[in-house]
């Protein structure tokens, strides 16, 4: 679990960190943003994983997300992963499209060659790191939460609810909330996955909650200007999903934002404190 420390800075008393280190998951190496607030010597403080989205790295968030602030103010650690597997060797799509291969693993072990040797980002985000966290971070790894924007608010809410108990809280911006119902995800998750749509359901919030499976409560934060609302994002299927069963969930539409990290910063604030709140004690 030997990690390379890229860069460190002083932001709000705390560190903002970049790692890199050689991943058995993926067999590449990939790179990690840690911030760590102002702590009391031996504190362990809790955790909040950020997936990012389609043609992402860590340092998207990183940058742009205005979450340092928040963080130290709460006492949260921050952690934002890459979206794929890279590298020499690491298969990409055909025709280099920003939808598919680098830069958008949809957080999924896929099962295709020639993509099922590296792109392993299930086992990545819920096995590998956060065991790399636990050991080289003053991290509390009973209290996590987890969240994340577009596909990454789609591999939030699926690894939340694949695994019950884990996170006290989830939230998401403007998340792909059904694969198996856009472009986006059919492309995916057909090339990683195959053809057999019934495998595809562990990777759809909407489908996984129609089988049962349950989150403590919901945030989900989605611009009403969005241009991918309509054709890919289909808010609508989670809000009557949830409905229809119960599952507790506070889905809100914000009128003239669209899907950037201004939209993102505006309420990542919010987001936290709303974590933060659960993962007191």
């Amino acid at each position: 679990m030997t990690i390379e420390t890229v860069s460190t800075n002083v932001a709000f008393g705390g560190v903002q960190g970049v790692y890199r280190h050689a991943s058995t998951a993926t067999g590449t190496d990939m790179t990690f943003s840690v911030y760590v607030p102002p702590h009391e010597e031996g504190a362990l403080l809790p955790v909040v994983w950020f997936l990012s989205g389609l043609t992402c790295t860590h340092a998207n968030v990183t940058e742009k997300g205005e979450f340092r602030r928040a963080c130290a103010e709460l006492g949260l650690i921050f952690i934002a992963p890459d979206t794929s597997p890279r590298g020499e060797g690491v298969p990409d799509d055909a025709e280099a499209a920003y939808d598919f291969g680098l830069g958008a693993g949809f957080y999924v072990n896929a099962t295709q060659a020639p993509f099922d040797k590296h792109y392993r980002m299930q086992d990545y985000i819920e096995n590998e790191l956060p065991a790399i966290i636990a050991a080289h971070f003053p991290a509390d790894m009973q209290r996590q939460a987890i969240m994340g924007h577009s596909m990454g608010g789609h591999g939030a809410l699926t690894i939340s609810l694949r695994n019950p108990g884990r996170f006290r809280s989830t939230s998401a911006f403007s998340p792909i909330v059904s694969p198996l119902s856009c472009p986006w995800g059919e492309k995916a998750l057909g090339g990683y996955i195959g053809q057999d749509r019934t495998q595809w359901r562990a990777y759809d919030s909407v489908a996984l909650i129609a089988d049962g499976a349950r989150l403590p409560d919901l945030l989900v934060d989605q611009g009403g200007d969005d241009n991918f609302l309509e054709s890919q994002l289909k808010t609508h299927l989670l809000t009557e999903q949830c409905a229809s069963v119960g599952q507790p969930a506070t889905i809100r539409m914000q009128p003239g934002y669209d899907h950037s990290y201004y939209f993102i910063s505006t309420f990542m604030g919010e987001h936290l404190t709303w974590h933060a709140d659960r993962l007191k004690g």
